[in-house]
């Protein structure tokens, strides 16, 4: 019987004879695999197209932002314009005198100094305007002096005879000096010009 040292041992080359056998190297041929260059021409093609793709949307957005930045300001621009407006007319409404010239359309008069009625005496104190003259909401315009607002000078001219001569052609002249031939050649201007 074998003993279980004497089986390691004998197990030992064997191991050993197939490791050898593995460790022997042996030149393998060299193959040349061609990789299809298609699928890194496809990424290649998806990444330019993404990044054009891309660009454009950029831009068109950036007009459309532009566009919108422009109506944006003329809305600013208009409603700026009624804002002033509308303060030039809240101005007009406060102005003091349209105001006073206003309630006194409507009846109303100035105040003056008040009178006062004594409870006790049975006094009246002051004077009541009531009666008296509104005051004055515009100033007067001045007068204006008689150096700057003269009297007017007026001067009666006859008015010229008219005469009319006659030729020896038969053709009548006026006063001013035309001939029947002149006039012929005015109106002969006249047709070229309305002919071009």
């Amino acid at each position: 019987m074998s003993t279980p040292a004497f089986q390691v041992r004998s197990r030992i080359p064997r191991f050993a004879e197939d490791a050898i056998e593995r460790a022997r190297l042996t030149v393998v041929p060299n193959r040349r695999t061609t990789t299809s260059r298609a699928p890194f021409l496809a990424l290649v093609s998806m990444v330019l197209l993404g990044g054009v793709v891309g660009l454009l949307l950029f831009n068109t957005s950036m007009q459309q932002a532009s566009f919108a930045t422009t109506a944006l300001e003329q809305q600013s621009t208009r409603l700026a314009a009624r804002e002033q407006g509308l303060a030039m007319d809240l101005d007009r409404l406060r102005d003091p005198q349209r105001i006073a010239a206003a309630a006194q359309r409507l009846g109303m008069v100035q105040a003056c100094s008040p009178a006062f009625l004594q409870l006790g005496t049975g006094k009246v104190t002051g004077a009541p305007c009531a009666d008296s003259t509104p005051l004055r909401i515009y100033e007067r315009a001045p007068v204006k002096p008689a150096s700057l607002n003269p009297k007017p000078i007026i001067k009666h001219v006859p008015a010229p005879p008219s005469t009319t001569n006659s030729t020896a052609n038969g053709t009548t002249a006026n006063s001013s000096g035309d001939t029947a031939t002149a006039n012929a050649g005015r109106a002969a201007g006249d047709g070229k010009k309305k002919n071009q």
